[in-house]
């Protein structure tokens, strides 16, 4: 049995499993090409179709493998703005036993489109969540995107969680800090520099006197013209950093704001994995945000197998045989992609999850 084969048999099994009956008909039609794309993707390390086509086990023609995934592509529903991952959250269920810290931020993909992606934070990576895909490039989301992407994801959250939300990209309105307030999450947002802040007098962090290696809290401060809060609001110049960060936050302590928000950079893990360190999701010719949106889907499971395998090569020890026996240098996205050549390779049985990230391994230390 070829690798292509093994890799994809793998993978349509898994997909399978999560269903309370094997699928039939057209669902089990849609199954099929999903885990084609999967497999693909990986084997391949593109999102390009006829790349995924060349390392899908299928006796017809290259051709008509890309046609017929270009076809399940293009039934993406142009109304559909939202895309959840499948099983997001028995992914967060498994998660929930420690405070989940959810990322946003956005970037580039596709041809002259941007995402907004929510991710969950777990050991080094950002595991996806959700997102949402539009035409243009990258710079700043409004308000109401925010909402919308964190509503979404809300209903996939486990109720009684502790949850952190940590976002980029200049926050300069309200409506984002009192929906999670809403919902009861704590949040550190980073803002611009010339936002409105008032204690009595309007002012702005620009007429903070700050200095490399120095942080200043401001509590009790109200936020915009709109003078929402009382919130914190956090100056922070870490000796590290080419510039300072200002933050917004429901946290008590600019020690908590600081701590917390260092995780947000997190999320770049993902976007580096998904382009230029993985799957090249920059490079797959698509410019329709929905199409895009929809390629995600299967780009995302795509991630997460890979970093599922990673951890899983812990408990197996595996991580010694692929690279080194004193220390693991490599992320569980690479680690996962070298462990999965290795079972290939000698022909050993290939894990296969999308869920289960709640192990805890004594050898990982990343």
């Amino acid at each position: 049995m070829s690798d292509n084969h093994r890799r994809y048999r793998s993978i349509r099994i898994a997909l399978s499993q999560m269903y309370a009956t094997e699928p039939k008909g057209l669902d089990a039609e849609s199954l099929n090409v999903l885990a084609c794309l999967i497999s693909g993707i990986v084997g391949s390390r593109s999102t390009n179709y006829p790349k995924i086509a060349s390392k899908v086990p299928d006796r017809t023609k290259l051709e008509s493998r890309v046609k017929r995934y270009s076809r399940y592509i293009n039934e993406a529903d142009p109304e559909q703005e939202i895309y959840l991952m499948p099983y997001a959250e028995q992914l967060l269920t498994n998660l929930s036993d420690h405070t989940l810290v959810l990322l946003m931020d956005g970037s580039d993909v596709g041809r002259n489109c941007v995402a907004l992606m929510l991710s969950v934070q777990y050991r080094g990576r950002a595991l996806p969540i959700g997102w949402l895909v539009l035409s243009g490039k990258k710079g700043h989301f409004s308000q109401d995107r925010h909402v919308q992407l964190v509503s979404a994801v809300k209903n996939v959250v486990p109720a009684g969680t502790d949850v952190v939300f940590l976002g980029d990209g200049e926050f300069d309105g309200t409506k984002l800090q009192q929906k999670l307030e809403d919902f009861g999450w704590k949040y550190a947002c980073r803002t611009a520099s010339n936002t409105i802040l008032y204690d009595g007098a309007e002012f702005s962090f620009q007429d903070l006197l700050l200095k490399p290696g120095m942080c200043l809290e401001i509590t009790e401060v109200s936020f915009t013209r709109q003078r929402y809060g009382p919130i914190l609001a956090v100056a922070w110049w870490h000796k590290d950093y080419a510039e300072p960060i200002y933050l917004v936050s429901n946290f008590d302590l600019k020690e908590e704001v600081c701590y917390w928000y260092q995780k947000r950079f997190k999320i770049e893990t993902f976007f580096s994995d998904q382009k230029s360190r993985g799957f090249h999701l920059h490079k797959s010719h698509l410019s329709d945000p929905s199409r895009l949106a929809k390629l995600m889907l299967a780009a995302c499971l795509a991630y997460l197998w890979i970093v599922y395998i990673g951890l899983w090569s812990f408990g197996q020890e595996l991580h010694k045989v692929v690279h080194r026996t004193d220390r693991c240098d490599l992320s569980l996205f690479q680690l996962g992609l070298r462990v999965l050549e290795h079972l290939l390779d000698f022909d050993k049985p290939i894990p296969v999850s999308f869920t289960d990230f709640s192990h805890a391994y004594p050898n990982f230390v990343r």
